[in-house]
């Protein structure tokens, strides 16, 4: 059976689970692009492209948080023929500021950050050019994933 590839993109605000959730779902099958692990110079929509073009499904892991930051993405996938799925992890702001002081060092993001990210959140929607989107929440140590009409 042939797989189509993926282009797979999370939307959360930083310490909603967005790494943990990839870690437990893609990290075997998906490449990983994040803004948190590339070193300076690194483009994010490159290291999608170089992926997609080598017929890999590909995971972003940022904030993504408007319309106007996915269509990048979005486009990228098409121009390869990727499906394109939406994962939108619905974490409270007060719990992604409390697991945020738990991380140690670069990982460990200014609270002002996350108060940002939540103002500017623009949920997914399918006319953004989405084939599936799902709702993503923690649950009794994993994640319950539902999908969104």
């Amino acid at each position: 059976m042939i797989t189509r590839m993926e282009l797979v993109i999370l939307v959360g605000l930083p310490g909603s689970g967005k790494t943990s959730f990839f870690q437990s779902r893609f990290a075997s099958t998906h490449a990983h692009v994040s803004k948190d692990l590339m070193h300076r110079g690194a483009r994010q929509l490159a290291l999608i492209e170089e992926a997609l073009r080598s017929g890999r499904s590909v995971v972003v892991d940022n904030t993504s948080p408007r319309v106007a930051d996915r269509a990048p993405l979005v486009a990228a996938g098409r121009r390869h023929g990727a499906r394109i799925v939406g994962y939108l992890l619905d974490t409270a702001r007060a719990e992604c500021l409390q697991r945020n002081r738990r991380r140690e060092g670069r990982a460990r993001v200014p609270d002002v950050a996350v108060h940002v990210a939540a103002a500017r959140m623009q949920p997914p929607t399918l006319d953004e050019g989405f084939d599936e989107l799902y709702r993503v929440r923690a649950a009794g140590g994993g994640f319950e994933v539902t999908p969104q009409p």
